[in-house]
C-alpha cells in the first residue's frame, strides 16, 4: 500500500512539473508562420499538398499520399532558447524501413554564417496524443532563423511550435528563390531517410538556395491522370524536375511519357522539364528477375527519352547516382540511406543549375 502511494505521488509530482513547464511556454500554429516547398498555397488543410475534394481521380491510397506533408518546412524567426513541437495527426504511416523521425517527426535546421545548420529533430511516443517533444534547448537568446521540415508520410491537422514566454517567434519570406516542382517516387519523398530533411529534394535546396516543391508520391509516380493534371495547374513554376521513371514498368513508361510531356508543356510552355533515370537497386544483384525488370525499365527510358530531347524543346535528361562504391548506400535493396540521398544530390546538381541557368533559374 505504502509503495502505491509513494508512485502516485511520484506521477502526480511529475505531472504538476510537467505542466509548470508547459506553463512557460506559448505554442503559435505552424500555419500562421510560413510555409515552403508546397505546390499549392489554397488548400483547405494548410498542410495538405492537394486539395482533393478539387483535384480529383485519385486512388484512396495516393489519395492519402498527396495529403501528406511530404518536402513542405516552415520559415520563422525566433529569439526563445527552446523550440518544441506537438502535432495532432490525422493519419500516420506504419511501414518498417523509414525512421520515425522522418515519416512522423521534425527536423529543425537553424542558419549559421549564411548556411543551414542541422539543429535537432524529435518525435512524440508513437501514438501518444497530444505529446511534446523538444526539438532544441539551451540555446542564446539571440535571433535565428529557422527552418522546420514537416514530416514526409503522415497527414496532420494541427502544428504548433512551442517557444519561451517572453520570446518572439515571426514569420519571414522564403529565404528560398523559385519554384521548381519535383515530382517523384518514393526515392523523391525520402522514404528510408534518417529525417524529414534528408530527401535529395531537401538536401538541394539547402545547398543552392533554390525552392523545390515536392509532389513525391511512394509507389504512385507513373504519370497517371490525376498528377498530370495537378501539374498542370501548378501556379508560379518556373521548372519541373522528374523522377517518373521509378515507379511505372516499361510498357507504362513507353504509352504515357509522350503524352505526358505534351501536357504539362500545354500548360507551362517554355519551361525546362528535365527528367532523371531510376537509380539502380541493390537487390537486382543477385535477384536475375528483378534485374532484368530494371534493365528493360532503364532501357526503355533511355530510349525514350534519347527520341524526346530531339521532338520536343525544353526537356532534358540526366543520369544520378546513389550508388557509393561499396555498394552500401542502400537500407532495403531499393531506397537510399542518408548517405545515398546525399550522393544523389551531389550527382545532378551541377547539371540541373546549369540548365536552370539557360532560363535565367539562378
Amino acid at each position: 500500500m505504502k509503495k502505491t502511494l509513494l508512485l502516485v505521488l511520484v506521477l502526480l509530482a511529475a505531472t504538476v512539473h510537467a505542466s509548470e513547464k508547459a506553463d512557460n511556454l506559448k505554442w503559435i500554429e505552424a500555419s500562421s508562420l510560413n510555409i515552403v516547398g508546397k505546390i499549392f498555397n489554397d488548400t483547405p488543410n494548410p498542410y495538405h499538398r492537394i486539395d482533393t475534394c478539387k483535384f480529383k481521380g485519385w486512388s484512396e491510397w495516393q489519395n492519402y499520399q498527396v495529403r501528406c506533408s511530404a518536402g513542405m518546412a516552415v520559415v520563422f524567426r525566433t529569439n526563445s532558447p527552446t523550440i518544441k513541437i506537438t502535432a495532432d495527426y490525422a493519419g500516420l504511416y506504419r511501414g518498417q524501413t523509414t525512421n520515425i523521425l522522418s515519416h512522423k517527426g521534425f527536423d529543425l535546421y537553424i542558419k549559421a554564417d549564411g548556411k543551414w545548420l542541422y539543429a535537432g529533430s524529435n518525435v512524440e511516443e508513437y501514438g501518444k496524443k497530444g505529446g511534446v517533444a523538444t526539438l532544441v534547448e539551451d540555446m542564446d537568446e539571440s535571433m535565428k532563423e529557422c527552418l522546420l521540415y514537416l514530416p514526409i508520410y503522415s497527414e496532420e491537422n494541427s502544428i504548433k511550435i512551442g517557444i519561451n514566454n517572453d520570446a518572439v517567434i515571426e514569420a519571414i519570406a522564403s529565404p528560398f528563390r523559385h519554384r521548381v516542382v519535383v515530382y517523384g517516387s518514393s526515392y523523391t519523398q525520402g522514404i528510408c531517410s534518417s529525417r524529414a530533411g534528408m530527401n535529395y529534394p531537401a538536401i538541394f535546396t539547402r545547398n543552392t538556395g533554390i525552392q523545390t516543391v515536392s509532389l513525391a508520391m511512394s509507389g504512385q509516380c507513373k504519370m497517371q491522370d490525376a498528377a498530370t493534371n495537378a501539374l498542370m495547374h501548378a501556379p508560379d513554376i518556373d521548372a519541373f524536375l522528374f523522377d517518373t521513371f521509378s515507379n511505372p514498368h516499361a510498357p507504362e513508361i513507353e504509352a504515357r511519357l509522350f503524352q505526358f510531356i505534351e501536357k504539362i508543356q500545354s500548360a507551362h510552355p517554355g519551361k525546362p522539364l528535365i527528367f532523371q533515370q531510376t537509380i539502380y537497386r541493390e537487390y537486382c544483384n543477385f535477384n536475375k528477375k528483378k534485374a532484368a525488370r530494371e534493365q528493360q525499365k532503364m532501357e526503355t527510358a533511355a530510349r525514350l527519352m534519347k527520341e524526346a530531347c530531339k521532338k520536343y524543346k525544353d526537356v532534358y535528361f540526366i543520369v544520378p547516382n546513389a550508388t557509393a562504391p561499396d555498394h552500401e548506400s542502400q537500407v532495403d535493396g531499393i531506397h537510399p540511406s542518408d548517405y545515398g540521398y546525399q550522393l544523389w544530390e551531389k550527382s545532378i546538381e551541377k547539371e540541373v543549375l546549369k540548365i536552370l541557368r539557360k532560363y535565367d533559374i539562378k
